[in-house]
């Protein structure tokens, strides 16, 4: 045992704020949790809540439980201590853990998970063994509790607990004893084993997999235990099982598929719930479809019935309610992220090799393996037409959605009937679930449900009347699954018959009297709206006079919504926002909620984003609104600056919230592309000056700062260079410093933008200007590494890559040196590129470059042949480079041209011979 003891003073104090921290007055619990943080600062202070965990007990059980929580949150202390005190907070919650009452044990056991994380079980053994050793204690509680530590511990960090220590791997008696502890008579001790036994699967632990066998007769004997907690880790050890180890499975796959459609259909919900998991897993791995297709037809109709409504759910949400004059709770409202800007190039999606826009049951996701997050279905993908947390229905959904993206049409053959039966259903739980259905299916099986839209359609547009709230809600979110259907500029007939119908029947449901149905709605038209885009334009005046009047009719958290909505209208319909009359519906709600926020209150952030919007819409128009907005912006950035140069010179602050910061620098960019020139005065007219102000952002160390000033500094080159010139030489410093081949994932976005901005500057000062000279050696010196780097994202290659060539278009004569270097990859990152603007200039600079140096592409003009049969409407002098270059090509050496071009794929001959008779 430590020697360690408490000094009477430091006990009192600590044990007098604990004894504090129990008052809930909210400026009281302000002052005690700074004070709480203050004390991280004494050497032992993990020690004096060891102590009063364990050896006080005399106190109030509550005050001990404080303590323990408290030692819980502080663990990581514990690296940096003396050995004394370690062992000390070590032996105490030990010591507490085996011989303290219930509520006192508890606490004990989150602190022993927690040492043992920070730690690690290596460093800690005796730990390990101790609790190996309550397994088997004669006291059951001592055995369920520590049965339940490791629970937790296996769960939350089962690679620290596969470890070798001195020389033996403790899971190797570990396992065997859990697999004897699945047929202990308490079922919490046999829920227990199982759950530990399966959290190592995920991480391939050979310990574990040295039994699978034994496992896996261990899942099959426990599969029909009395214990629906038993049963559902058994459920949940098969997913893990079938997600890591299929091949482990498929032997019993017949077994298993029969256990986990009958677990499906468990009247437990969370054991039906692990199950579903199951088939949710299945869908998603592409190399089990052959597997599971045999079993479509009697899986997809167990999931259709597991879409509806339990009696938990209808209870939770109360949906009958006319509600719309109801205050909404501040817990209603979840906190929501805005992030910068990034700038990015759209994919040519005939020809993406399937890398596209994935508009999934539950939001738009963009599918790329080569981004920062790998596609996941969570909850956040549902929190738009479905607000309660994960539950069946959910997993239902999302199951059916991936098979149908697995099996299209096949999996419309076999849900039809039982589809038909719920849609036209007496019984509105049926009727919604089967709305549910459809739209999870939008995606999948859109070929194969397309002939049957014009009956679907009407029949959502009707169901849009229906008396059950949740059933309107759902009739909302399906038909926003099937926007980009209805917008299509198909026929005159086309847009009377359904996208008029649609776009009515959304604007009515936003003005809804059940605040559920106005967030559906809302939601589904801001679909319509990015699918229709310039097709609203006719529609504009109705539409922003439902919207506006909304504003009026709003809660709270729906008012958030509605901006969103507002603020993608604008980006659907673009200048079109500019009439006078439009200007003058939209903005007076706009300014009179800006007038009621305070800099500081979190709501300005989505009324920023969305007058961004508006800004770039509107243009020149907003110039009337464009002063207080612009001098707000300045106010509000030269603020957050401030408060962050205070706190990084007193880290004991809070550290400030950048979003504000974010959002106004990116309102400030819709203003330069909105209004270019028409910014000067505003700048003249305002203190601090903003130029200033971005320079300081530029080195913010908030990674999100970065980008957005970065994007501000190419929009303010795009709309009035004139302005920023003068501030260049401090900003391409910055600029060229942030230009990184491999950056940390947080810092993608904000390279990305350097990478971008600084092909709009060189495009602005011009052809081979003096001042940008000095600076181009320094940057084609970062883009190229960035290039080339295999592991960069393929966002940051592009951007790089069109910066490169809008350097080289203006300075040709530096950079055409180096062209062998870059020249195929280059082209391998443009290729799939739709047509625009800067592709085109991107595109030039390289004609530009080859015409400088033709050796430099010798050896990628398959690649560069390739890039440019991609083109689908080159502009006229871009197409006039193509023919010149690849005519001259042709007259050098025609003998080797026409040797070359015979190795090259069929498509690229016959492109460039129809298209340039070469």
């Amino acid at each position: 045992m430590s020697t360690w003891t408490p000094q009477p003073a430091g006990l009192q104090e600590i044990l007098q704020t604990i004894r504090d921290s129990t008052d809930t007055q909210g400026n009281v619990q302000r002052a005690i949790t700074h004070k709480l943080n203050s004390f991280t600062r004494v050497p032992d202070y993990i020690a004096y809540l060891a102590y009063i965990l364990t050896a006080l007990p005399q106190e109030e059980d509550q005050i001990r439980t404080i303590a323990g929580y408290l030692l819980k949150n502080n663990a990581r202390l514990l690296l940096n201590v003396s050995p004394e005190v370690a062992e000390y907070a070590k032996s105490a919650v030990l010591q507490a853990f085996i011989s303290s009452p219930p509520l006192i044990r508890n606490a004990a056991g989150h602190d022993i998970v927690a040492f043992l994380g920070a730690l690690e079980p290596r460093n800690w053994p005796d730990c390990l063994q101790q609790l190996v050793n309550m397994l088997d204690s004669p006291d059951p509680a001592l055995q369920e509790a520590a049965f339940s530590v490791f629970e937790k511990a296996c769960e939350d960090f089962p690679r620290k607990m596969d470890v070798e220590i001195n020389g033996t791997r403790p899971l190797d008696y570990m396992i065997p004893k859990f697999l004897v502890l699945s047929e202990h008579p308490m079922p919490k001790m046999r829920s227990h084993a199982v759950a530990c036994l399966s959290y190592f699967v995920p991480i391939n632990s050979q310990s574990l997999f040295a039994h699978i066998d034994a496992f896996i007769a261990c899942l099959f004997k426990r599969a029909s235990d009395e214990d629906p907690s038993v049963r559902r880790h058994v459920c949940q050890a098969l997913v893990l099982l079938l997600a890591a180890r299929p091949e482990k499975l498929m032997p019993e796959m017949s077994n298993v598929a029969e256990y986990m459609l009958y677990s499906t259909k468990d009247k437990n919900e969370s054991v039906a719930l692990e199950a579903c998991e199951f088939w949710l897993t299945f869908a998603e791995d592409p190399d089990l479809a052959a597997f599971l297709h045999p079993l479509l037809g009697r899986v997809a109709p167990v999931l259709l019935d597991c879409m509806i409504y339990g009696e938990d759910d209808l209870l939770w949400l109360d949906g009958d309610t006319e509600d719309t004059n109801v205050p909404d709770k501040e817990t209603d409202i979840k906190p929501r992220h805005y992030g910068g800007k990034t700038h990015g190039l759209d994919r040519d999606q005939a020809e993406a090799n399937g890398q596209e826009r994935k508009r999934g049951a539950y939001g738009e996701e963009t599918l790329d393996d080569e981004e920062e997050d790998d596609y996941d279905l969570d909850d956040d993908d549902f929190a738009d037409e479905m607000s309660t947390e994960w539950n069946l229905r959910k997993c239902a959904a999302a199951a059916l959605d991936v098979l149908a993206v697995r099996f299209g049409s096949e999996l419309l053959n076999v849900l039809l009937g039982p589809l038909k039966n719920k849609l036209w259903s007496t019984e509105w739980l049926e009727r919604e679930s089967g709305i549910l259905a459809l739209g999870a299916m939008a995606e999948g099986c859109i070929d194969a449900i397309e002939p049957h839209l014009t009956t679907l359609v009407p029949y959502l547009i009707n169901t849009l009347n229906d008396p059950k709230p949740l059933v309107r809600s759902i009739a909302c979110w399906t038909l926003g699954r099937y926007a980009s259907w209805c917008t299509q500029p198909i026929s005159e007939q086309h847009k009377n018959l359904y996208f008029v119908p649609t776009m009515e029947g959304l604007l009515r449901m936003v003005l809804d009297d059940n605040k559920r149905v106005q967030e559906a709605g809302c939601s589904a038209f801001a679909t319509l709206e990015e699918d229709a885009g310039p097709e609203l334009v006719p529609y504009l005046e109705p539409v922003l006079r439902n919207l506006v009047f909304a504003f009026e009719k709003y809660q709270h958290k729906n008012t958030l919504i509605l901006y969103d909505a507002v603020g993608t209208l604008a980006d659907a319909v673009g200048r079109a926002l500019q009439n006078p009359a439009y200007v003058e519906i939209l903005m007076p709600p706009l300014t009179s909620r800006w007038a009621k926020l305070s800099d500081n209150d979190d709501d300005l952030i989505p009324l920023l984003e969305c007058i961004a919007s508006v800004t770039i819409a509107m243009g020149p128009a907003f110039s009337p609104h464009a002063l207080p907005v612009f001098q707000r912006c300045v106010n509000i950035i030269h603020q957050s600056l401030l408060q962050y140069q205070a706190y990084q010179q007193n880290p004991d602050l809070d550290e400030p919230d950048k979003s504000f910061l974010v959002v106004s620098l990116d309102l400030l960019s819709g203003l330069a592309q909105g209004m270019g020139m028409h910014l000067e005065s505003l700048i003249g007219q305002t203190s601090p000056n903003l130029l200033q102000l971005l320079t300081v952002c530029l080195k913010h160390p908030q990674a999100p700062v970065r980008q957005s000033a970065y994007a501000l500094v190419g929009d303010l080159a795009m709309g009035c260079f004139q302005l920023l010139r003068p501030h260049l030489p401090a900003i391409m410093a910055e600029l060229i410093e942030q230009l990184d081949p491999e950056p940390k994932v947080e810092f993608i976005s904000a390279c990305n933008n350097a990478a971008w901005s600084v092909g709009e500057v060189a495009l602005r000062y011009g052809r081979d200007d003096p001042e940008f000279q000095q600076w181009v050696n320094p940057l084609i010196a970062r883009l190229i590494p960035i290039l080339l780097h295999p592991k960069a994202p393929r966002s940051l290659h592009e951007n790089a890559a069109v910066s490169i060539g809008r350097i080289g278009l203006m300075h040709p004569n530096v950079v055409a040196p180096h062209l062998s270097e870059f020249a195929q990859a280059w082209c391998l990152a443009l290729y799939e590129i739709r047509d625009n603007e800067e592709k085109d200039s991107a595109f030039r600079g390289l004609c530009t470059l080859v015409q400088t140096n033709p050796a430099g592409i010798a050896k990628s003009l398959l690649w560069f042949c390739n890039a440019i049969i991609r083109w689908h409407q080159p502009s006229a002098e871009l197409n006039s480079m193509f023919q010149q270059l690849l005519s001259g090509f042709k007259h050098h050496d025609e003998a080797g041209w026409a040797a070359q071009v015979s190795s090259f794929p069929p498509v690229i001959q016959e492109r460039l011979a129809t298209r340039y008779g070469v």
